[in-house]
């Protein structure tokens, strides 16, 4: 096992649950390796996703372990590696979705430690700044997608919320196995942008009635897929504009008050998806079916049928006006921190 001597690295910690001022710049140690099977990524840049600020305003999964570094998504450079490491090695551009809600460090930092099996290689078309911008909505959309709703091609599916992080990145992957795609956008410049991508169909929720244009869409029979990727009252809505025995999935956890009666009415079966739970629990062979997305993501990419939305990019020190920005809820596509 080998690593460079102990140094410092610039880091960005949260030293409180709170606002976002309590995101502090430190210098710190760099990491070591702790296993033989560990890998070292000089990181060059971390995207910003809405749990880190739920993470920074709420607390880490973890007691006591404050001041924390976020930041789940990471790209960079190899620069260690443990004596068991066979797929990497020191040099290799990597990107990858770990760390950063408490249980391990995150990626708003100079450097991280993570296990090999959560690594894909970088895609080579990107820069390190989109390919950060890459996996955690990568992961979400596919295993959304795929995983939960089962989407074919040749079926139409309802993305909610289209010019979001997820959002757009599902419009995409949905239609490169064929499938159909509606999404719901707030202004016309969003709607521009998901056309762009590839959606049918763009609805301006606050202009519209959603279910009537997807009625009028599909010729009255509903979609085969409604995606909700916005929570609260979005989850019910979403169930009327689904066909009869037609599949809804949410991202978020559903509202108490939730009215479940068109969904059972119309048989429809509903899942949850929460890309956290193999980081959370610890369920290795689930990381490593993420890591792969990742790297079937990385062909996707290079072959110029995914594409990145990177709307600003910050530096590293400014991690907490990323986080202001996520909570003004008018973000388009990824928020990421450079790392120099």
């Amino acid at each position: 096992m080998t690593s460079t001597p102990l140094q410092t690295m610039p880091a960005v910690v949260m030293t409180a649950a709170g606002d976002p001022d309590r995101l502090e710049a430190r210098d710190l140690p760099q990491p070591t390796l702790n296993g033989p099977n560990d890998v070292r990524v000089r990181l060059k840049a971390a995207g910003v996703n809405p749990i880190d600020t739920k993470v920074r305003r709420n607390g880490t999964f973890l007691p006591d372990s404050l001041p924390a570094i976020l930041g789940c998504d990471g790209a960079g450079i190899v620069d260690a590696v443990g004596d068991a490491v066979t797929r990497f090695a020191v040099g290799d551009e990597v990107y990858f979705c770990y760390g950063g809600i408490g249980t391990r460090a995150g990626n708003y930092a100079g450097y991280t430690v993570v296990a090999e099996h959560v690594l894909a290689h970088k895609p080579a078309s990107l820069d390190f700044v989109q390919a950060a911008a890459v996996p955690l909505v990568a992961i979400t959309a596919w295993e959304a997608l795929f995983d939960r709703a089962r989407l074919q091609a040749g079926q139409t599916v309802l993305v909610q919320a289209g010019a979001g992080g997820v959002g757009h990145v599902a419009i995409q992957l949905a239609r490169t196995i064929g499938a159909r795609v509606a999404t719901t956008v707030s202004t016309a410049d969003k709607a521009a942008l998901v056309e762009k991508l590839g959606a049918e169909r763009a609805i301006r929720y606050r202009d519209s009635d959603v279910t009537a244009a997807i009625m009028d869409w599909t010729g009255g029979q509903g979609v085969d897929v409604g995606m909700d990727n916005i929570g609260g009252k979005l989850l019910e809505q979403t169930f009327p504009a689904v066909r009869f025995y037609g599949d809804v999935v949410s991202l978020l956890l559903p509202a108490a008050d939730t009215d479940w009666r068109v969904a059972r009415q119309r048989n429809q079966r509903t899942s949850l998806e929460v890309m956290l739970t193999p980081m959370l629990f610890g369920l290795v062979e689930a990381e490593k079916h993420q890591a792969q997305i990742l790297q079937e993501c990385a062909t996707l990419i290079d072959q110029g049928e995914l594409q990145i939305h990177v709307s600003e990019i910050l530096p590293l020190h400014r991690a907490a006006r990323a986080h202001e920005l996520i909570e003004s809820g008018s973000t388009t596509g990824k928020l990421v921190l450079q790392i120099d």
